[in-house]
């Protein structure tokens, strides 16, 4: 198969990150024929980045983009994927609560199709994650019709030509969210894989706190306001061109 671009978000994962890239550089060398594991210190306040520099130091294919600030989820996925050489990228947390392994569903399910997803089946959180997360997803596919089942399920990949269409302008929580509304509203093919999740073993997450939530709600309804303008100007651009 062609080669693969594994791209790990991180802050504040210096209790992870070690044992995410090691999975990530076993699976990925073990499914493609060539490889790259890219991971983004989004600012972080621990020793993340010192980890993966050494890692780096023992194995080329593993890079590292530091942000010296923290940008936010959606900003360390977009550096991520343009720091992307290879035909596929393939993206997921590096707080390890997914399996690296199931990335062979994800490939094996590429054919006929430009993304695959998947969705936790079961979601392993506390339950108000959950609950935020149930909201989160009934909220997106009655603004924009449906999305996807798990839009924020952080086990994603699809072919790196998608990134030349879809340009997706959120660098926060929404990130996920306009990625996929953009990509289905060009016509991409999308695919939805089960994936196993685990409950978070070591570091804290920070998406369930209130300022963070609201901050999300407000980004969403911006952009689905954004979006329709745009979609309103694309259908009036047509209508005249039909005339």
């Amino acid at each position: 198969m062609t080669g693969i671009s594994v791209v790990l978000p991180a802050y504040n994962e210096e209790a992870n990150i070690a044992a995410a890239v090691r999975e990530a550089v076993a699976v990925a060398g073990r499914l493609a024929d060539d490889y790259e594991v890219i991971v983004v210190d989004d600012g972080s306040r621990d020793r993340t980045a010192e980890i993966v520099q050494a890692l780096a130091a023992e194995n080329p294919r593993v890079r590292l983009v530091r942000h010296p600030t923290n940008r936010g989820y959606g900003g360390a996925l977009a550096s991520g994927f343009a720091a992307a050489r290879l035909d596929l990228v393939f993206f997921t947390d590096s707080d390890r609560q997914f399996v690296m392994a199931e990335l062979e569903r994800l490939l094996a399910a590429l054919d006929g199709a430009d993304l695959v997803i998947g969705y936790r089946a079961p979601r392993r959180d506390p339950f108000i994650r959950r609950l935020n997360g149930f909201g989160w997803n009934l909220l997106i596919n009655t603004l924009f019709g449906y999305t996807a089942r798990d839009v924020d399920c952080a086990f994603k990949l699809f072919r790196r030509s998608v990134l030349e269409r879809v340009v997706v302008e959120s660098r926060g929580a929404t990130f996920s969210a306009e990625f996929l509304v953009r990509a289905r509203g060009l016509g991409y093919r999308i695919r939805e894989v089960p994936v196993t999740h685990r409950p978070r073993q070591a570091g804290r997450a920070t998406g369930a706190r209130l300022d963070v939530i609201l901050r999300a709600f407000r980004e969403l309804l911006r952009f689905w306001w954004r979006y329709r303008r745009e979609q309103r100007a694309a259908h009036r651009l047509l209508v005249r061109r039909e005339r």
